[in-house]
Order: structure tokens, then C-alpha cells, then sequence
């Protein structure tokens, strides 16, 4: 499974899969091979949920993580 946090705070923000994570890795722009955080805002959750229709769970932890801010920035590192 993959933890996602908030990059700043260290918050955790949830759980999703290796296919979830997937999907963020494909949606979103990484600056190397070895980037493990993301921007996401609400923009950018909704491109997510239309272009994936099957990454409900992964919609609602984005979803919750943003809350009422215009982003925030999101890290994942896989668990065992």
C-alpha cells in the first residue's frame, strides 16, 4: 500500500493502492524519476475523476487532504 502525507505539515492523509498511485503518477507531473510529492488542487482532482472513473476512493482522499484550501502538497511513500 502507498501512505500519502501533506509534504509541509506531515500529516497523513490516507492509504491507496499501487494502482491509485498510478493514476496520480500519470495525471501529474513529476520533476524526475524519483519525485515522490505532488501538487494537487481542486482542479486537479476533478481532471483526475474524469479522466479515471474508477478512482473514487483516490478522489476522496485528494479530496479530504485539500479540504478548504485552494492545494496542498502531497507526498507518498509505499508501505509494507
Amino acid at each position: 500500500m502507498i501512505r500519502l502525507s501533506n509534504k509541509e505539515t506531515g500529516a497523513d492523509i490516507g492509504e491507496i493502492s499501487e494502482e491509485e498511485l498510478q493514476i496520480l503518477v500519470l495525471a501529474l507531473e513529476e520533476e524526475d524519476s524519483k519525485d515522490q510529492d505532488y501538487w494537487i488542487d481542486h482542479a486537479t482532482v476533478d481532471m483526475i475523476e474524469i479522466d479515471h472513473l474508477n478512482a473514487g476512493s483516490l478522489i476522496t482522499v485528494l479530496r479530504a487532504a485539500i479540504g478548504d484550501s485552494d492545494g496542498v502538497e502531497i507526498r507518498y511513500v509505499r508501505t509494507a
